[in-house]
């Protein structure tokens, strides 16, 4: 961009919070702005770090010349609306998952971003967290070898939480799984064939139409040998909350462990070895590096439920700022981009479609393709 720090504004502040403090430390970031539709939260939370400048209505903050970028954390169903208007009003954006609940949304913010030449970020966690960067490293060392497969699965229990996730199809919420699988060989899915298991309760079923417990996708990467594996549960499943990603190459595999808290197991040949894994501060500027480890909602009076269930992002949100503030500096594509966010978002939408119909083999749409 230029010397100037960019001026950030964040969208919704429950989940979002977590992040204020991320940017009000990093060199390249004034944290400029907060929204929030409850007068009082944003008066609270606005006291809390001292930030000046409040809105409540969206509308009003996007015709703020001063803001650079927005920072989208809200409800899933506001992601795409929200990020258009932002575009449109000439501001980068970075959005919390998913990226949109239909293929359509996703196709409009993909030319939205490209026709303004605007920068857009989907903030996936699991692809920064140090469990993801510690095989990544492995893996571009050459100590893995060959990728033979890759499989990931996202299993939590929704019950308690805000009203529209009841009933949510598993895989309308994947890209916690989706995203380490192609992130890794820095792929894209081409197609996907996906099956539906068991049954969620009948009140549970009404407001999506989707009735399935359990949804399994099998995931072919573009111009690769490779596939892939997802498996996603929201309701009715007895399961502890696990956000995993397993990656089997010819001379290591990463096998993320069962039980949370517990060591992960890299496999060498034949041989098993429990894993301690190591943080990845030292990949940040030494403002926020130590974000990777605590944050706004890491004390016991003041915990949220993502965070909570999430064991904390894995230490991801400094590094997902790091690398938006970084792109925009550096005039570069951030990962992941709009076309590589909306190939992770649109296997999830996708992969339910084909779960409908018994499996059916789905293709990619174009527009989600890097160029």
């Amino acid at each position: 961009m230029n010397d100037k720090k960019i001026n950030i504004a964040i969208i919704g502040l429950g989940f979002g919070a977590e992040f204020i403090p991320i940017y009000q430390k990093h060199p390249l970031a004034n944290m400029y702005a907060i929204c929030q539709r409850n007068e009082d939260k944003l008066n609270e939370i606005g006291d809390a770090f001292g930030i000046e400048k409040r809105y409540t209505d969206y509308d009003e903050l996007l015709k703020d010349p001063n803001i650079d970028a927005v920072h989208i954390n809200t409800p899933i169903q506001a992601h795409a609306e929200q990020s258009l208007k932002a575009l449109r009003a000439g501001k980068h954006v970075a959005c919390t998952v998913p990226m949109a609940t239909t293929v359509e949304e996703c196709r409009q913010i993909v030319e939205e971003t490209e026709k303004s030449g605007l920068t857009y970020m989907m903030m996936e966690t699991v692809i920064y967290s140090r469990e993801f960067l510690f095989v990544k490293d492995m893996y571009e060392k050459g100590e893995m070898g060959k990728l033979q497969f890759l499989r990931a699965s996202h299993q939590q229990e929704m019950a308690g939480w805000p009203g529209y996730w009841e009933g949510l199809p598993p895989m309308h919420y994947a890209t916690h799984c989706v995203g380490p699988v192609l992130a890794l060989p820095k792929a894209q899915a081409e197609y996907v064939s996906c099956f539906g298991s068991g049954r969620i309760d009948e009140n549970l079923i009404e407001k999506y139409g989707s009735p399935f417990a359990i949804e399994t996708c099998h995931i072919k990467l573009k111009d690769s040998d490779l596939a892939a594996e997802v498996t996603r549960s929201l309701f009715n499943t007895a399961r502890q909350y696990r956000e995993s990603f397993d990656a089997y190459g010819s001379k290591k595999s990463f096998e993320w462990t069962l039980i949370e808290h517990e060591d992960s197991v890299i496999h060498t040949g034949e041989e098993p070895e429990k894993v301690k894994i190591p943080d990845f501060a030292h990949l940040l500027p030494e403002e926020i590096a130590s974000f990777t480890s605590a944050g706004v909602y890491d004390s016991d009076d003041n915990q949220h439920l993502s965070f909570i269930q999430g064991a904390g992002h894995g230490g991801s949100h400094p590094h997902l700022v790091h690398e938006f503030l970084s792109a925009l500096e550096e005039g570069r594509a951030p990962y992941p981009d709009a076309r590589q966010s909306a190939n992770i978002t649109c296997v999830g939408i996708l992969a339910h479609e084909s779960a409908m119909k018994g499996g059916e083999i789905i293709p990619l749409p174009d527009f989600t393709f890097k160029k």
